[in-house]
């Protein structure tokens, strides 16, 4: 294995928006400031696994937009692999609408573009693979052909059957999920968490601001997350990601890699927008050391 890091999912235009309040049926209120940025599950973890000096190679569906809106030469100028792209002329790329509150609450619609039609694209054969928000169909086929596979159901977890759900873990290594999501992957499957753990190698839990969880069969790490003045919390679990799975890949312990993850994450939630503030390596050992007392270098 050369330690490339395919990642699967989507990528896409982010419109963001700082909102008063999240209007429910019937109701209206100000935008308080808003952005476009670039985003996408995907797109976000290898953009940040790129910058931080990982070989990685994104497995997405774009559309006719992806080259005029500058994202191509972005992806490209961090260092992205994107020769297994599924072009789509007649699309609109996809495109993510997110609405957060004074609260850091969240409310998104997604325009899925080409990433729908993925399910009926036949996918490569990869050594490690981080699955990302995607086409259920797709990601299940990843699965069963990969022969590493790391899961992240995120939000597009309602748009999986339990059938395909339960095939994509029973091939699955490594499964990140936040603390709502877990508990959905659970009651789909019909499993007790404690089941969940043993289908898999490791399962890795975040609870936002808290930190997060790592289970393994024997034992488990708590990663406590580092304090910052947090100004957006979108991308925060792709920054995660991110690191953990490049702390992997280059054999750092367990815990080790959910500190690596969890100082990415810092770094990405200080500015608005998945990709506006990604930290370099020497960024990252430099806070780890600080927060953790963790030497990456040793």
């Amino acid at each position: 294995m050369d330690n490339t890091i395919s990642i699967v999912g989507h990528t896409a235009l982010d419109h963001l928006f700082n909102v008063e309040k999240i209007a429910g049926p019937n109701e209206s209120f100000p935008i308080l400031d808003y952005e476009i940025s670039y985003g996408g599950g995907a797109a976000n973890i290898a953009a940040t696994i790129a910058t931080l000096g990982g070989k990685c190679q994104l497995i997405s569906g774009v559309g006719n937009d992806f080259k005029s809106s500058g994202y191509e030469d972005y992806l490209t100028s961090t260092g992205v692999d994107l020769s297994h792209l599924y072009r789509m002329e007649d699309e609109k790329s996809t495109k993510a609408f997110v609405f957060t509150d004074k609260n850091h609450n969240q409310c998104t619609y997604f325009h899925w573009g080409p990433s729908a039609r993925l399910k009926k694209t036949d996918p490569p054969s990869l050594d490690f693979v981080h699955l990302a928000t995607s086409e259920p169909v797709f990601n299940s086929k990843v699965a069963q052909k990969a022969g590493f596979v790391s899961f992240d159901p995120g939000q597009d977890l309602v748009t999986y059957t339990s059938e395909l759900l339960e095939t994509i873990l029973y091939n699955t290594n490594i499964m990140f999920a936040n603390k709502h999501e877990i508990k959905r992957v659970c009651d789909m499957i019909n499993q007790p968490f404690d089941k969940l753990k043993d289908m898999l190698d490791v399962v890795v839990v975040t609870y936002d601001e808290e930190g997060s969880r790592i289970y393994t069969d024997d034992i488990d790490y708590w990663i406590p997350a580092i304090p910052v003045n947090a100004v957006d919390p979108t991308g925060a679990g792709d920054g995660y990601r991110a690191g953990f799975l490049l702390g992997y890949i280059q054999r750092y312990p367990l815990n080790e890699c959910g500190k690596i993850g969890s100082t990415v994450a810092s770094f990405i939630v200080e500015k608005a927008g998945c990709q506006t503030n990604l930290p370099v390596w020497n960024d990252v050992e430099k806070r780890c050391k600080y927060y953790y007392d963790l030497n990456l270098s040793d």
